[in-house]
């Protein structure tokens, strides 16, 4: 039996000879790209490659879908290739070219629009990115869209994830919906307190009012206390509605803020799941506005349904150096279980390669959209 060092040279020398091979091909995908762009031929023929993975799949016996995948790599390098040559996703490197560059953020005099009432958390991060600058607060987190998207605001801010609960998914069918451009982010330290009005014993409390993402992020103290939760539209509106009721019985989980304006008794501070609960807000706006030296960048994209295509779009950010850090799929609401995929990477979209990568998807992927190239700031 040969030890392991004979076996790993065996492998080291069917490396070597495989290296020139590849070489070849990527020297030959460049020959076509040469020859599509004389010819106005599209990069991608899906119905080739998948001829050819199945061709590859019925010759490789038992290690068929192994060398598939391989096979499949290897295309979209290749293909990686020809885009760059091509030069294609003309659309979107306009769009970067031609948007308008800010270092830092302003409202141009614009007030900013949040979901909720005055002591909200969005209200918070409002004042963190926009110091000095007027909130406009609506009910619905879609009347912060609206709110944009009719020029009533520059800008709005919306809760998209929190360390706790996790995502807020309304949030993310109003991103897809509105596909308005993401301008920047703030993770917010989030401190949920139990409020309850001036001569309201805790020992008496019975329901507990507030947003179900704040609620979610509280159930071990509301399991402890034998509390209810009632869903309310935001946690600073369940305040308020908690200091205006008859009740003495009921409280609200909500800011220390949001207490303060509505006259409430804090009871209980820091009644969160984990001390280190954040939440992270985004900024949406319907024009593009990018920095420099930003580095997250926002997609939205859906899949061909084939074997593998999700798998094979994430390797394209890996064969780029990009870190993914999040990745979320969301129902089309068509009725057929197709998904769109919303993706955070860290990048800028200035970088060339980069941008080279993210027209060659906006080429290739059904219901590509990029959202924003911007800074997310961390607010303790």
């Amino acid at each position: 039996m040969q030890d392991l060092l004979s076996l790993r040279n065996e492998i080291d020398e069917i490396d070597d000879a495989l290296i020139p091979l590849l070489l070849k091909r990527m020297d030959v995908a460049k020959r076509v790209a040469e020859y599509k762009i004389a010819h106005d031929m599209p990069v991608l023929n899906a119905e080739r490659e998948q001829q050819i993975l199945d061709d590859v799949a019925a010759k490789c016996g038992e290690q068929g879908d192994a060398i598939k995948t391989i096979f499949s790599a290897t295309m979209d390098a290749s293909r990686a290739l020809q885009h760059k040559i091509i030069g294609g996703g003309a659309a979107l490197r306009e769009m970067v070219c031609s948007a308008r560059k800010e270092e830092h953020l302003t409202s141009d005099g614009l007030p900013i629009a949040c979901q909720g009432v005055e002591g909200a958390y969005s209200g918070i991060a409002g004042e963190t990115l926009f110091p000095d600058t007027q909130i406009h607060f609506h009910k619905q987190f879609e009347d912060v869209f609206e709110a944009v998207n009719k020029g009533e605001a520059r800008f709005g801010i919306i809760p998209v994830e929190n360390s706790t609960a996790g995502s807020v998914h309304e949030s993310y069918d109003l991103i897809m919906k509105y596909r308005f451009f993401v301008v920047g982010a703030c993770d917010l330290r989030i401190e949920h307190c139990l409020c309850a009005k001036e001569g309201t014993k805790f020992e008496r409390i019975e329901e507990v009012y507030s947003h179900p993402q704040a609620l979610s992020q509280c159930n071990i103290f509301l399991k402890s206390f034998d509390f209810t939760g009632v869903t309310y539209t935001n946690t600073a509106a369940a305040a308020k509605y908690v200091a205006e009721s008859k009740k003495h019985n009921i409280g609200a989980i909500c800011s220390v803020s949001a207490a303060k304006k509505y006259g409430l008794k804090i009871l209980r501070r820091g009644v969160q799941n984990i001390t280190n609960n954040t939440t992270r807000f985004i900024v949406i706006s319907k024009e593009l506005v990018l920095d420099n030296s930003a580095d997250k960048i926002s997609l939205i994209f859906s899949a061909p349904h084939t074997t593998g295509s999700l798998y094979r779009v994430l390797g394209r950010f890996s064969m780029s150096g990009l870190n993914l850090t999040k990745l979320e799929s969301r129902p089309m609401a068509n009725g057929k279980f197709d998904y769109f995929f919303y993706v955070d990477v860290m990048g800028n979209v200035l970088d060339a390669s980069t941008l080279d990568l993210l027209c060659a998807l906006s080429d290739e992927l059904p219901e590509f959209t990029f959202l924003g190239n911007y800074h997310e700031i961390n607010k303790d």
